[in-house]
């Protein structure tokens, strides 16, 4: 059974779709062992405490320095013996002494299709906002493995989502979330929690 954290900052969207998807049988041989977040009022910790999933809140307000946090966070993940870390909407820069000590176990959800539109800057509302700067008629989601750069880690699942003329940022956002993120995340753990997936020279490979 493969144990997952989920970290979050907000409301918490994408840990219900995973919630939903293990409850539904969609996500197998995996559970949700701890739901953390840098933030004491996110909404997403009731969503964790309504289903009986432990709740946390780790935040760097609460840590004299960001290595202090960062080591808080990392002895917090290993205390629950977690062998999956699930970035749902985590607005935290992850440290590198995360990332070493969980190499291609660390997986992220990104608001539009990697390689274009990600980056440092690239969050949220902003990604949206981009896009339909650009004019670009098709956006999407990745997931995607974490490593040391952002939104540079190996892509392990995408999905292609249209882009409507009379869009506003954040109608367009409701859509990559409906018809992309709660799709693909919740495909990408079932794919790990079932071993079927490997990295070979920095790209993802099916089983």
């Amino acid at each position: 059974m493969l144990k997952m954290a989920v970290l979050v900052s907000g409301g918490g969207t994408n840990l219900q779709a995973i919630i939903d998807a293990i409850e539904s049988g969609k996500i197998t041989n995996a559970e949700i062992s701890v739901v953390i977040s840098n933030n004491a009022g996110a909404y997403a910790l009731k969503r964790a405490e309504k289903y009986g999933i432990e709740a946390r809140c780790i935040s760097p307000k609460q840590y004299e320095s960001r290595q202090a946090f960062n080591e808080a966070l990392l002895a917090a993940l290993q205390s629950y013996q977690v062998d999956l870390v699930v970035l749902a909407g985590c607005l935290v820069v992850i440290p590198e002494i995360m990332v070493k000590a969980y190499p291609n176990r660390i997986i992220n959800i990104h608001p539009a299709l990697i390689p274009s539109f990600c980056g440092t800057g690239y969050y949220g509302l902003k990604v949206h906002e981009a896009v339909l700067a650009r004019g670009v008629k098709v956006t999407g989601a990745t997931v995607h493995f974490v490593d040391e750069g952002t939104d540079t880690g190996p892509i392990i699942l995408q999905k292609a989502v249209e882009v409507k003329e009379d869009d506003t940022p954040e109608v367009l956002q409701r859509r990559v979330m409906e018809q992309a993120e709660w799709v693909i995340m919740p495909q990408a753990i079932d794919l790990i929690a079932n071993d079927r997936i490997q990295v070979v020279d920095g790209i993802v490979r099916r089983k």
